[in-house]
C-alpha cells in the first residue's frame, strides 16, 4: 500500500567495504575480529584486532589481546602488543600494558604506557634507538659522539 517494493528487494542491499564498525559499550565480545573498514571499540573484547583501516579504543573501550591497523587512537585500556604502521595516537587517560610498533608515536602527557616501543618508516639514526627506559644505549652514544 505505501511502497511497492516487496521485503525480499528491501534486503538485497550489499554493504559497503570499507565501511565502519563499532562494539558499542556494555558489549562483551570473545574472540578475534578482522576487519577492512575503521573499527571502533567502546565495549570490552577478549581477543585480537586485525585491521586494514584505522582502529579506535574508546575511554570506555578494554581490548585484552593484540591490535594490527593502518593506524590507531587510543583512549581506553589495551593490555597486549599493537602494530600500526602509520600514526599511533595514546590520547590523556589511556592505559598501555604491552609493546607498540608503530611509524609514528604520540603520546599525551596523561597517557599511561607500560611496554618497549619500536619506531619503523622514519629515517632511523643510532641517536634515536633507545631502550625501554627512555636511555640511549652507551655504545650508540659512542659511535654517534666519535663520528663513526
Amino acid at each position: 500500500m505505501f511502497n511497492q517494493k516487496s521485503k525480499s528487494e528491501t534486503f538485497q542491499e550489499t554493504p559497503t567495504p570499507g565501511g565502519a564498525s563499532i562494539i558499542a559499550s556494555g558489549t562483551t565480545l570473545k574472540g578475534d575480529i578482522s576487519s577492512s573498514g575503521d573499527i571502533r571499540i567502546d565495549g570490552i573484547l577478549q581477543g585480537n584486532v586485525h585491521c586494514t583501516a584505522k582502529v579506535v579504543i574508546g575511554s570506555n573501550g578494554v581490548v585484552n589481546g593484540d591490535i594490527a591497523g593502518q593506524q590507531a587512537d587510543i583512549m581506553g585500556k589495551v593490555t597486549g602488543t599493537i602494530k600500526v604502521k602509520e600514526l599511533l595516537q595514546l590520547k590523556g587517560g589511556s592505559q598501555v600494558n604491552g609493546n607498540l610498533h608503530a611509524g609514528k608515536l604520540q603520546i599525551e602527557p596523561s597517557a599511561n604506557f607500560n611496554g618497549q616501543c619500536h619506531m619503523s618508516g622514519a629515517e632511523s639514526s643510532p641517536v634515536q634507538a633507545a631502550s625501554s627506559n627512555g636511555q640511549a644505549d652507551k655504545r650508540t652514544e659512542k659511535a654517534v659522539l666519535a663520528g663513526a
